[in-house]
């Protein structure tokens, strides 16, 4: 029988299929703001924003930028690498980008399977995630998901994200749980596995690629993974 009894989630790229999610909702945005003709293609313009809003979340993460900043500064980059002159607000830009988000509902192969299936076992499921706090809840609502999940932890509102100790003390004492009872599963090395090791609770790393990972001093993770129906193996 598993050790386990609490299971925390990351959302993003862990279950909800974020880069799917994100190219849709930034294409569907595009178009309704006439931005999408000015671009060479959207493919194009798409794996440069990606790689810009990936560094400005790193920052983000890090709290050495604010989210206002964020959202703004991920489009204007980006725009501004292909020399594409809009009179549109990047935070306007933004506003749409979201709100088209939270009706994308691709998930990860498998997911709904996997939580029905543990939820049956007998754990009790939570979120931990970084995501913005206006668009995290309605994603949960809208992909089906809510209903395996009894509590959901958004670093924004908690104002302490991952990897910080804060967000994962959190967590555990208003769970009810605890660490050794407790196994996070995530995407990202930094935010959920090392952040996980550094509260003390054990952890499963959802490999989406094979990029070799320094470990380094951190060790490597309990278990790992590259498909969320291993879960039900180590669970």
């Amino acid at each position: 029988m598993s050790k386990y009894k609490h299971l925390f989630f990351d959302l993003d790229n862990t279950l909800y299929d974020f880069e799917a999610n994100s190219y849709l909702a930034l294409e569907g945005a595009f178009n309704q703001l006439g931005i999408t003709p000015m671009l060479p293609s959207f493919d194009a313009y798409f794996k440069v924003y990606a790689r810009i809003n990936a560094a400005l979340w790193a920052q983000y993460r890090d709290q050495l930028m604010p989210k206002e900043v964020l959202r703004g500064k991920r489009h204007s980059d980006s725009l501004a690498h292909f020399s594409i002159v809009t009179k549109i607000d990047p935070i306007s830009i933004d506003d749409l980008y979201l709100k088209i988000m939270t009706t994308q509902t691709e998930l990860f192969p498998g997911t709904i399977e996997v939580l029905a299936q543990l939820q049956k076992k007998g754990y009790q499921l939570h979120i931990i995630t970084n995501g913005f706090k206006e668009v995290q809840h309605d994603k949960l609502v809208n992909t089906g998901l809510q209903p395996f999940f009894t509590d959901v932890y958004i670093s924004e509102d908690i104002k302490s994200p991952k990897p910080s100790r804060q967000i994962f003390e959190h967590a555990i004492k208003s769970s009810n749980a605890r660490k050794k009872e407790s196994l996070m599963i995530g995407d990202s090395w930094e935010s959920d596995i090392v952040g996980a090791k550094n509260f003390g609770i054990d952890q499963v790393f959802y490999r989406l690629n094979d990029e070799a990972i320094d470990y380094g001093e951190f060790g490597a993770p309990t278990y790992s993974i590259s498909d969320l129906k291993e879960l039900l193996g180590i669970l």
